[in-house]
């Protein structure tokens, strides 16, 4: 029988991989029955007649149970009544042959074992091999499908939280006072500028995830099925190579059998491999409906539809989004095109494996195939990504990226202080990452890369990017002024004179926070060759987690007039001091002593920032910045720390009226501490340059002067070092480890 039209799987079966794929399981599985066969038939050859009958009877019995299901399969949606298969009807001739034999040759036994049924096992194996590949694929494709899905869900629900997230702000606007109705405004504007941008994200996804399930449905399915047929094909193609080496066996051995067997050999020829699967198609093509395209939904608690925003700010964000997947696409498709050629390479390599004209396995070969098809999916996933997000975007606000000036970034971790030319604040730390354009000098933070105008005014000069960068900054914090995030910003804010800010802290505390006079301060002067650009120093923590520590001021007699640090005072006999702070002994030979508790001083600080102290019965160490010393010199007043001091502007770091605030209320923390005598050994720095303290939380230093080194790996820019008992705070990178 020929057949007019070869059918295609793929082409007409769709989604039914697991249908075929019992299919093609249960023809391989049929070639261990058929090997069986022909190993219990080499035993009862040698008992002849009595016992061919008997099998013949037998596997009557086996092809009736599975004619239906190596016919037409488990679950056809046709039934097929009592037709059979091709194949099956071969198998049918098969066993009438035996029937009408009567006796047969001792030596067949030995023929049918070595030239029949080990190579029927040897082919089931292969074969169910090659099965197994494809079943690992089509998880594979479906595991990819179902990601994709979930991508979409997630993008969904990035979008519902930030809806709600814009209706939260949206009731606060509402509920605000009027004075604070502005900033509250301005939040809700921001969370819908953001909210646009997601839901963009989300608009494109769906698109993307469209296109991935139209593939995976009209290209990577059917292109599988098609592979099983091809190798369902090929099983009974080989089958028939070996049953008609069993015919010709039998012909040779059994002449009394040559009328049946010649009949058997004619028949065989006729099983051509399309027939069955012409049968299967026929009796499984049922009706089948594609699932829908996915559609954008509105968040529940936000109304919107399916348009993408085309705002001034979503327009950037959409310019940059498209120059991106430009410059990207090409690459895609370039690689593409080569993983192309190699699959086109190995189907190659396999068609020649089975004309005999390759001798490498077939079976290392389809894996092989398998997994560069895997990879060239992969890029074909991005690369259709790609494209469609470029039709996106195009389609609504055209080519955006024809004459944008865009900016010349590249991956940058900032190690001094940074602000975002875009959004204003700072690039923060040392480890802080963000871009900066190698032309203008654009600085931002990684996550406003993609909000940054394509406005690069090209390669400047060093002056011109200073001034560039002075604008770009005040056009920052302009722009967060007009939208009322920063409704108490420097322009607003009276200017913090020295005196005015240490009698705020005398009045909050005893002591005084570096971090507020480091904030207030006015700018550095260094000297001899142009040293890194110093941070404001952020608040630093006692020992334990960071936080804002208060630091105590200099002992009385360790200050004159002129506000310079003076040398210790001789030691005397009975030298009395008090506690600034309390402290909680921390190893062998410390002693615990509470805030206010007056003190004989045993040994004075010899350098190391520990003296021996005595309070009543209790003897023992204490860090000599805990310690003031009682003496006849007037203690320190508010008016010393205001003298020769330049008023400032109010910074917008960390010395805020909420951190003077904090300060109030928080319990007093000493500052930090040397190593103790007798601890490991001491680490110190060296400067690289000369440096004049700004507040007295700081040491000034000349280039080339030593320190003992308390702690750099704060990360906010500063380090403790300790000079003649005193610790205070340096650059960290105005100094080296030696």
């Amino acid at each position: 029988m020929e057949v007019d039209i070869a059918p295609q799987f793929g082409a007409e079966l769709k989604d039914g991989f697991k249908t075929v794929n019992a299919w093609v399981s249960g023809g391989i599985s049929w070639l261990d029955d058929i090997q069986q066969f022909y190993r219990e038939r080499s035993a009862i050859e040698k008992e002849y007649s009595a016992k061919l009958s008997a099998l013949a009877k037998k596997y009557y019995e086996k092809k009736a149970k599975k004619t239906s299901s190596l016919s037409v399969g488990d679950t056809p949606t046709v039934t097929p009544g009592s037709l059979e298969s091709a194949s099956m009807t071969t198998w049918g001739v098969q066993l009438g042959t035996l029937e009408s034999r009567a006796a047969e040759h001792d030596q067949f036994a030995g023929a049918l074992i070595t030239q029949l049924a080990d190579p029927l096992k040897i082919l089931g194996t292969r074969t169910e091999e090659l099965r197994k590949l494809h079943g690992d694929y089509a998880t594979k494709l479906e595991k990819e499908r179902d990601n994709q899905y979930s991508e979409l869900r997630k993008q969904k629900g990035k979008y519902d939280s930030v809806c709600q997230e814009v209706e939260s702000r949206r009731k606060k606007v509402d509920g605000a006072f009027d004075h604070g109705k502005g900033k509250a405004r301005n939040a809700f504007e921001q969370q819908q500028v953001e909210m646009r941008n997601i839901k963009n994200t989300y608009i494109i996804s769906i698109n993307v995830t469209n296109k991935q399930k139209e593939m995976y449905y009209h290209e990577y399915v059917p292109e599988l099925l098609d592979s099983l047929q091809d190798l369902s094909e090929t099983r009974v193609n080989k089958l028939n190579s070996i049953w008609s080496l069993a015919a010709q066996i039998e012909t040779q051995t059994l002449m009394r059998s040559t009328d049946y067997m010649k009949h058997l050999s004619s028949e065989i020829p006729r099983n051509n491999p399309l027939l069955d699967s012409m049968m299967f198609v026929r009796h499984n093509a049922g009706p089948w409906q594609e699932p829908g395209d996915f559609q954008f939904e509105p968040s529940p608690v936000w109304l919107d539809d399916n348009t993408i925003a085309v705002d001034e700010s979503a327009t950037v964000f959409l310019r940059n989004v498209l120059t991106k997947t430009k410059t990207s696409l090409g690459e895609y498709r370039r690689e593409l095109d080569k993983k192309r050629k190699e699959v086109e390479n190995a189907k190659t390599v396999r068609q020649n494996i089975r004309e005999g004209k390759d001798k490498r396995d077939e079976v290392d070969i389809v894996r092989a195939v398998f997994a560069i098809q895997e990879a060239m999916h992969e890029v074909e996933r991005q690369k259709v990504s790609a494209e469609v997000e470029v039709s996106t975007i195009t389609s609504v606000v055209g080519d955006l990226s024809i004459g944008a000036r865009n900016h010349n970034f590249k991956g940058q971790t900032f190690k001094i202080p940074t602000n975002c030319d875009l959004c204003g604040d700072r690039i923060w730390g040392l480890s802080a990452k963000g871009f900066d354009c190698r032309d203008c000098g654009y600085t931002c933070h990684q996550k406003c890369e993609m909000k940054v105008p394509a406005d690069c005014p090209g390669e400047q000069s060093k002056e011109e990017r200073k001034k560039l960068k002075e604008e770009r900054q005040k056009a920052a914090h302009t722009v967060i002024g007009t939208n009322g995030a920063a409704a108490g910003s420097q322009s607003d804010l009276p200017k913090l004179g020295r005196s005015d800010t240490v009698n705020s802290m005398n009045t909050l505390s005893s002591g005084y926070s570096a971090t507020a006079h480091r904030s207030i301060s006015g700018g550095m002067s260094p000297t001899a060759e142009e040293p890194p650009a110093v941070e404001k120093k952020a608040p630093a923590p006692a020992p334990g987690a960071r936080r804002n520590r208060m630091i105590a001021p200099p002992p009385a007699q360790y200050v004159k007039d002129d506000g310079e640090i003076a040398p210790p005072t001789p030691k005397s006999a009975e030298m009395k001091g008090r506690m600034l702070y309390a402290y909680q002994e921390n190893g062998e030979g410390e002693v615990t002593l509470a805030e206010g508790t007056d003190i004989t001083i045993l040994e004075p600080d010899d350098g190391t920032g520990w003296i021996k102290v005595r309070a009543g019965s209790k003897e023992g160490l204490v860090p000599a910045a805990y310690v003031d010393v009682l003496a006849t010199t007037p203690p320190t007043t508010a008016s010393t720390f205001s003298s020769n001091r330049p008023d400032s502007t109010y910074s917008a770091s960390s010395a805020s009226t909420t951190n003077f605030t904090a300060a109030a209320v928080s319990k007093k923390k000493g500052p930090a501490v040397a190593p103790k005598r007798g601890a490991k050994k001491l680490k110190y720095v060296e400067a690289l340059y000369d440096y004049t303290a700004q507040s007295e939380a700081e040491h000034s230093m000349a280039e080339g002067d030593r320190f003992v080194l308390i702690n750099i790996e704060a990360g906010d820019g500063w380090a403790d070092v300790e000079r003649d008992g005193v610790v205070r705070s340096v650059p960290a990178n105005y100094v080296q480890q030696v």
